[in-house]
């Protein structure tokens, strides 16, 4: 137990607290990361040396590895930092990985996933990414794939996680991995991951969150104890169970499954997805978040807005506070922490209670009158102009594509 990594919730807060009157000086002693809620040590992109400054005087991070700018002041030359290449030609051992894919892309819970493949295949393991489908992922080198094994089919669309075991099966008589990895997640990691162990006649560690000293540590007795094992062979991890990779490139080359996929009756028919009105998603689950902040002028547009876009509603602390959202849908700190994959912030300017509510969100799309606000600064789209002619024309875009979709399906 004395391996374990404790805490220091002040030096955290001020740490990834920009505007703290103490954060500089941290920096100036190299204090540049801090832990993260499920005990990961979580690095301050703005320290990082590989990167480039923008226009604006802030350090970007392009993951692409052809990254450009200076890594020093703003200047107007210009420099191409390439990312190292890691590439194992004969690998000793497999680690496969199943990642959820939602939406046909990494979510933050899959490049987890792949940190903590790599942190284990070390420098002669492969990491061996299985997806099921096509896939819109164009990034699969820096997320830290050495091999990708596609396994298509109609078979294996939709919710058929019988199909998914059988052809998970071939894969292990094929590779015979060390290790299995899947999330322990609610869009279909959690249940493939125990069905697969059932399959192999294994015991998984679930919800781990930290594997270290050839432990696996997972949450226990309602996530209030941790329960320590030796490292299995398959692994049903957390979010935040490691730092994804960032520091090199992967050849991601394509693997062929060359055992045939057994096929037996599936008792299970996919009759489709259900629609779910998305005023009745908590905020904490939903995919897909349309919030609003002082700079809203018309909520009643706003309301219309995310029934378009079909949109869960979220607010800033100030718009709930002067009576237009109630309180349930206040995102920040001092509200929910939400985890959306899209984050549509209107009218917010970025107080830090706020970003630090939507610290886990994959993308976020800010509209915002100001420039220069501390929303526009994290978001990974900005659109500058008013929230109202903005909203509007959403509205319209949204209406003609579901038109168009109605006329195709017709």
């Amino acid at each position: 137990m004395s391996d374990i990594i404790r805490r220091d919730p002040r030096a955290e807060w001020i740490a990834r607290n920009r505007l703290h009157p103490l954060h500089a000086a941290m920096q100036q002693q190299g204090q540049t990361s801090w832990m993260g809620p499920n005990g990961i040590i979580r690095k301050n992109p703005h320290t990082i040396a590989a990167g480039f400054i923008g226009p604006n005087g802030l350090k970007r991070i392009d993951r692409s590895g052809a990254q450009q700018g200076t890594a020093g002041k703003r200047s107007a030359t210009t420099e191409v930092v390439q990312l190292p290449l890691h590439v194992v030609e004969q690998p000793a051992f497999h680690i496969c990985v199943v990642p959820d894919m939602v939406g046909g892309r990494l979510s933050s819970h899959d490049k987890d996933l792949l940190g903590l493949a790599n942190k284990l295949a070390g420098s002669e393991g492969a990491v061996v990414a299985v997806l099921f489908g096509e896939d819109k992922e164009a990034a699969f080198d820096t997320a830290g794939v050495d091999r990708v094994l596609r396994i298509e089919g109609e078979a294996f669309d939709g919710y058929a996680p019988e199909a998914r075991v059988l052809a998970l099966s071939a894969v292990e008589s094929q590779l015979a991995p060390r290790h299995w990895l899947l999330p322990d997640s609610r869009t279909g990691g959690g249940e493939l991951g125990r069905r697969l162990a059932a399959k192999l006649g294994e015991r998984p560690a679930t919800r781990v969150w930290q594997v270290a000293n050839e432990q696996a540590i997972g949450r226990a007795g309602a996530g209030r104890e941790d329960l320590l094992r030796a490292v299995p062979r398959l692994i049903l991890a957390a979010a935040e169970c490691a730092e994804p990779v960032s520091e090199t490139r992967h050849e991601a080359r394509p693997l062929e499954l060359a055992a045939n996929i057994a096929h037996s009756l599936a008792r299970i028919e996919d009759l489709g997805p259900v629609a779910v009105d998305p005023a009745q998603i908590p905020m904490a689950e939903a995919e897909f978040i349309l919030s609003g902040g002082n700079g809203v002028k018309d909520w009643q547009l706003f309301h219309e807005a995310a029934v378009a876009l079909g949109a869960t509603e979220g607010a800033s602390r100030v718009a709930v506070d002067d009576g237009f959202m109630p309180r349930n849908r206040q995102v920040g700190a001092t509200g929910t922490w939400v985890t959306a994959r899209v984050y549509l912030a209107v009218g917010i300017s970025g107080a830090i209670q706020h970003l630090q509510g939507i610290g886990a969100c994959d993308k976020v799309v800010a509209v915002n009158m100001d420039p220069g606000c501390d929303m526009i600064k994290r978001a990974d789209l900005s659109v500058i102009g008013d929230s109202g002619a903005i909203l509007a024309a959403l509205i319209q875009l949204a209406t003609e594509y579901r038109q168009g979709g109605a006329r195709d399906a017709a």
